[in-house]
């Protein structure tokens, strides 16, 4: 039997991305411009949202429509899915994952072998469209190195970090942005640049509105 359309099922799934997430019901009816006891009768189980809101939901905590509908998380506890920070930007010379940078969490199912090497980051910029857009989510491995071709984040002269695809040659690397109107960015071994971490998963943001 589908779980789809059941309220209590519903209402467990989004109170605990709420509580994952540190929302609570005035956050959500100002965020997402909805009312507060339409929040409220969702969180009890007294109603079940249209599919549009559904994805509104997901959309919101970066998450699957089925992680709001499915009986899949065996009690919901934090043990089942992984849990990161969301980081508005990544900047040279600080912490860039302590609390003041924190502007939420995001899960993923995977199995992973280092949890503590992942954080998120907010796109900011149209300099990787048409593939990434602003506000869109990727899921970032820190490390020190890519191979050629793969999308990594990148500080460049104490600046924030950049996401772009890196092409590396003999004495330098390029930086290209997957948007033409961005020039590749030709860095030398005597550049100041370093590598922070791979991007392994991006989730689009705006691909339903």
């Amino acid at each position: 039997m589908s779980d789809l359309g059941n309220k209590e099922i519903f209402a467990k799934n989004l109170n605990y991305y709420m509580t994952i997430n540190k929302k609570d019901r005035n956050d959500l009816a100002r965020d997402l411009n909805l009312p507060y006891t339409t929040i409220t009768s969702w969180c009890k189980g007294e109603f079940y949202p249209r599919i549009d809101k559904i994805q509104l939901l997901a959309n919101y905590f970066s998450i699957q429509k089925s992680d709001l509908v499915e009986d899949n998380h065996s009690g919901n506890t934090l043990d089942n899915k992984r849990v990161f920070p969301l980081l508005g930007a990544v900047k040279a010379g600080y912490d860039y994952l302590a609390s003041e940078n924190i502007i939420g969490y995001v899960t993923i199912d995977k199995k992973l072998s280092d949890p503590e090497n992942y954080f998120a980051l907010k796109i900011v910029g149209d300099s990787m469209q048409p593939v990434m857009y602003e506000d869109d989510i990727i899921i970032v491995h820190r490390q020190s190195d890519v191979e050629s071709g793969q999308i990594a984040i990148v500080l460049v002269d104490g600046e924030e970090g950049t996401v772009k695809k890196v092409i590396k040659y003999d004495n330098y690397i390029e930086l290209v942005a997957f948007n033409s109107y961005y020039p590749p960015r030709k860095l030398s071994k005597n550049d100041n640049f370093k590598i922070i971490g791979k991007v392994v998963e991006a989730r689009i943001s705006k691909i339903f509105e």
